[in-house]
């Protein structure tokens, strides 16, 4: 096949998944097509479908292949600079679109977008990360942050200064999160240490701690698996055994 040949029939498939998303949205289609699409838009003329194919078997899935660094993204046959940049700047945009969605909601009436948000900053990523979501008196969300990256516990993150940044943007509450490169969602017993602490120091301060999530195969929250109350309920018996012994 002529290369004006192979790159129009080229274009018409490319055209054709557009005009299928803009019909039926993206629930019909594969991640190879997902991908493909992407890579696209770096490179509008070149056929990309193959390239898709390849880094979702290099990778295993859609989320990995967009949590791939631009040097991993680029040893792929077809994958070029202008491809892998397309790939990591709508993995932005979406990460940005995520957490401004967040800023002014009641957490009470949002949790499944702040469970989308982490999921989608945090899962898949090779290296754990802990971020901190402040939210005012009314438990409308004001800022998020991620505070530390590496291993995670209690001699890695320290409570003062997640305190310290509450208080510094007049937060009332807060919600913690950290992610299990694993995948698992079974917390450590480093992971309670680290909650105990920050919640008792958090209530010496007048500041609450909702939840702490884990990000893996899925979510964890402390909360709803009922350990956030009960962690609430040793800190105020610590904090009663405090003010005995004054």
């Amino acid at each position: 096949m002529e290369k004006k040949a192979w790159q129009k029939k080229g274009l018409g498939h490319r055209q054709r998944l557009r005009d299928r998303f803009l019909e039926r949205g993206l629930g019909g289609f594969s991640d190879a097509e997902i991908v493909e699409l992407l890579l696209s838009f770096g490179t509008p003329r070149s056929d990309c479908k193959d390239p898709a194919r390849k880094a979702l078997t290099a990778f295993g899935c859609l989320s990995a292949v967009l949590e791939e660094p631009l040097s991993s993204l680029r040893k792929i046959d077809g994958i070029g600079p202008k491809n892998a940049f397309a790939i990591h700047f709508i993995q932005a945009v979406a990460r940005r679109y995520l957490r401004d969605r967040l800023q002014g909601k009641r957490y009470l009436h949002s949790s499944s977008e702040v469970s989308d948000y982490l999921l989608h900053s945090m899962r898949g990523l090779k290296k754990e990360v802990f971020t901190v979501i402040y939210l005012d008196s009314s438990h409308a969300i004001i800022d998020t942050e991620t505070v530390a990256e590496g291993t995670i516990n209690v001699n890695t993150v320290y409570p003062r200064e997640l305190v310290k940044g509450a208080l510094q943007k007049n937060a009332a509450a807060m919600i913690v999160a950290h992610n299990h490169p694993s995948g698992s969602l079974q917390p450590s017993s480093q992971d309670m240490k680290l909650t105990r602490t920050l919640c008792l120091l958090g209530r010496l301060m007048q500041i609450q701690v909702l939840d702490h999530i884990i990000i893996g195969d899925g979510s964890f929250s402390f909360a709803d698996k009922g350990l956030m109350t009960d962690i609430s309920t040793r800190c105020q018996q610590t904090m009663e055994t405090l003010q005995q012994e004054e």
